[in-house]
């Protein structure tokens, strides 16, 4: 940081104060810093009332012991983890608070990849600024309207079925189904455009095109996943 302070200053009287070369080998040492390796995740939280509150990155799967999660505390609102990695050991995380303080607030999934990720924590959390974290944003995004018309249209389905009309509430549920599938493509076809990587994985894994169950006979069949039709060996 102090390069870059150096270097702003440079810029500020002109770049005649060094020769050129000097003044290029700051600029790419300046870089350097910001592509170091790590992944460095700058937060803030929203909410005077969690100042001093402590808030933990915890893998989301696998281990949650000392040795796995981080924690610090919120200071003038703001929070910052640094965690070195390599490719092979990119992983999910869960920013959360400290569990006395969590209610209203919405834990935060991040892929923990080397850059800067920049972490809003609040009723409805955000992360962008890698690659990985900027997809999932947008399917993030996407994925809160498809729950939020979900719930609408349960609760729908519900009230229409306690005024007896089975008919109205057959079709709310003909089109909550169709709802449902446009998000399952839509999260499946960002899967097959990642290609790979861990949030790849995660939303490949979310809506599988297919499910095995075990018969009574003791044999294994494969089942369609959207119309549960079995699908001939």
């Amino acid at each position: 940081m102090k390069t870059m302070s150096f270097l702003k200053t440079v810029m500020r009287q002109g770049m005649k104060v060094l020769p050129f070369y000097l003044f290029t080998f700051l600029l790419l040492s300046a870089c350097q810093q910001q592509n170091d390796g790590k992944c460095h995740i700058e937060g803030v939280v929203n909410g005077e009332q969690f100042e001093g509150k402590r808030i933990f990155v915890v893998p989301l799967y696998g281990p949650k012991t000392a040795e796995y999660v981080d924690s610090m505390e919120i200071t003038d609102g703001k929070f910052h983890f640094t965690k070195d990695f390599t490719k092979d050991t990119v992983k999910l995380y869960q920013i959360i608070l400290d569990y006395h303080y969590r209610m209203g607030v919405q834990p935060l999934l991040i892929v923990g990849e080397p850059g800067t990720i920049k972490v809003t924590i609040d009723s409805i959390s955000h992360a962008v600024g890698t690659p990985q974290n900027d997809s999932l944003e947008q399917w993030k995004a996407r994925a809160e309207i498809h729950n939020m018309q979900m719930a609408k249209m349960r609760k729908n389905i519900k009230d229409l079925k306690m005024q007896g009309d089975s008919v109205q509430a057959k079709y709310i549920q003909q089109r909550a189904d169709s709802f449902h599938l446009v998000h399952k493509n839509y999260t499946r076809r960002m899967a097959e455009n990642l290609k790979e990587g861990v949030l790849h994985t995660f939303l490949k894994q979310m809506y599988p095109l297919t499910y095995k169950r075990k018969m009574p006979d003791g044999s294994v069949k494969t089942f369609n996943a959207d119309t549960n039709e079995e699908i001939p060996e």
